[in-house]
């Protein structure tokens, strides 16, 4: 469990330390890092953020696991982040082109279906008043966010 609440502490802070707090697609973690370097570096052709659920998805998990309020205020300040950076007038929401430019994040004209079938959906539970909807006793979920029965045999 302290790798787990370690490693969602990680994808948490690589949200919040971009301008528009989300992630980028893909960030190189320096290992060797020097004064004049940061921790992560973010290559120009990675810095886009296509509104995937895992980090929301770990929240969850978490969230349910431990039932500590943090990771639902990480939830919030994520959610806040996409409908901030991501949420077009006309309605909907569009993966940007740059997660390290909150002037300008160039958004993509591009929402995947996971934003709608994972991404909302956990955000959905995350903050569920009834933390037995969906109980993690009852049911499992596949890679879709597909809830599905545990079945125990007869």
């Amino acid at each position: 469990m302290d790798l787990a609440q370690a490693l969602m502490k990680t994808c948490y802070q690589m949200n919040r330390q971009m301008e528009t707090g989300l992630s980028p697609e893909i960030a190189h973690f320096n290992m060797y890092p020097r004064a004049d370097q940061k921790d992560v570096e973010v290559k120009p052709a990675d810095r886009h953020n296509l509104l995937r659920p895992e980090t929301v998805e770990s929240l969850f998990y978490l969230y349910r696991v431990t039932r500590d309020r943090k990771y639902q205020d990480w939830g919030w300040e994520i959610l806040q982040s996409f409908n901030k950076y991501t949420r077009v007038p006309s309605g909907g929401y569009s993966s940007i082109n740059n997660v390290q430019n909150s002037q300008k994040p160039n958004p993509r004209d591009k929402m995947e279906s996971f934003f709608l079938g994972e991404t909302l959906k956990y955000l959905y539970l995350l903050f569920s008043d009834d933390l037995e909807l969906l109980s993690l006793d009852t049911c499992v979920f596949n890679t879709e966010a597909h809830p599905l029965p545990i079945w125990t045999p007869a």
